[in-house]
C-alpha cells in the first residue's frame, strides 16, 4: 500500500463525529479556510457547483446558530459552525460561467469532444435544471426518458425533485471533504441534521429556493467528545461483488 494510502487511512480512521469540543485549546481558524477550499474541489453534478459554504463565527452568531441546532453541545461547544447550502437556483448563473470558460478553452469548437461538451452546457443542462412552477416540464421530461429508456439505458431523474436530490449529493460531497480534512489539520467536526433550517436561512438572509444540506460543527476535541466505540455493520452485510 502506498504511503499516501496509509495516510488516508488513518485520517479515514480517526475521523469521528465529536460532540463536545474543547474550548480553551488552540484553534487556528485558517484551518477551516483551507479545509472549505479543498470541499470546493469536491466532485459535484456536471461541475455545476451548486454550493455555498457559510463560516459561523462570531460569539453571537456562534450562539444564535446553536439555539437554531436544537442547542446540540456540538453545536454550542463548536469554535466554528460551517453551514452547507444547496444552491440549486443559480443554476443558470452556474450555466452560463461554464459555457463561458469553456469558450475561453476552446474558442471556436473544432474537435467533436469540445463541441459535444458545448453543446452539453449550452442545450442539455438547462433542459435538466429548468422546472415550471406547476411540474409539467418535469413531468414531460420523465416520460420521455422513461419512452427512451424502453430501448437502451437512459437517465430517469428530470423532475424538480430529482433535481434537488442532486444538488444536495453535490453539497454532502463537499461536506465529506470538508470533514476530513480538518482531521487531516488536526481538528475534528460533527455533521448535523438536526437543526431549524428556515430559521438558519432567515439568519443567513438566505433567498427562498436556497436549501441548508448541513450544519458541521468543529475544532478541537475534547476528552469526552465521542460518545462510543464505533459500530459499523459487518462488511460482508454492505459489499457485494457482481
Amino acid at each position: 500500500m502506498k504511503e499516501s494510502a496509509v495516510v488516508f487511512d488513518k485520517i479515514v480512521e480517526e475521523r469521528r463525529s465529536v460532540r463536545i469540543y474543547e474550548g480553551q485549546a488552540d484553534f487556528d481558524p485558517k484551518a477551516v479556510q483551507r479545509s472549505i477550499e479543498r470541499a470546493i474541489l469536491s466532485p459535484n453534478s456536471s461541475n455545476m457547483q451548486l454550493w455555498e459554504f457559510y463560516r459561523i463565527r462570531s460569539e453571537e452568531a456562534l450562539e444564535r446558530v446553536s439555539w437554531m441546532c436544537m442547542n446540540q453541545k456540538a453545536a454550542k461547544t463548536a469554535r466554528e459552525l460551517v453551514v452547507f447550502v444547496a444552491r440549486k437556483d443559480l443554476w443558470r448563473r452556474r450555466q452560463r460561467a461554464l459555457v463561458k470558460e469553456m469558450k475561453r478553452v476552446y474558442g471556436e469548437p473544432k474537435t467533436k469532444g469540445a463541441k459535444r461538451a458545448l453543446n452539453y452546457y449550452e442545450s442539455l443542462i438547462p433542459k435538466y435544471y429548468y422546472n415550471d412552477p406547476f411540474g409539467v416540464w418535469g413531468f414531460i421530461k420523465k416520460c420521455i426518458f422513461f419512452f427512451v429508456g424502453l430501448n437502451r439505458p437512459m437517465v430517469r431523474h428530470g423532475n424538480a425533485t430529482d433535481v434537488r436530490i442532486s444538488v444536495h449529493k453535490s453539497a454532502a460531497l463537499a461536506a465529506q471533504t470538508f470533514m476530513l480534512s480538518m482531521k487531516a489539520e488536526g481538528y475534528d467536526t460533527c455533521p448535523m441534521e438536526g437543526m431549524d433550517s428556515l430559521r438558519i436561512k432567515k439568519f443567513l438572509k438566505l433567498p427562498r429556493k436556497a436549501e441548508v444540506t448541513m450544519v458541521i460543527g468543529c475544532g478541537p476535541a475534547a476528552g469526552d467528545g465521542i460518545y462510543s466505540e464505533r459500530f459499523r455493520i459487518p462488511n460482508d452485510e454492505v459489499i457485494f461483488e457482481v
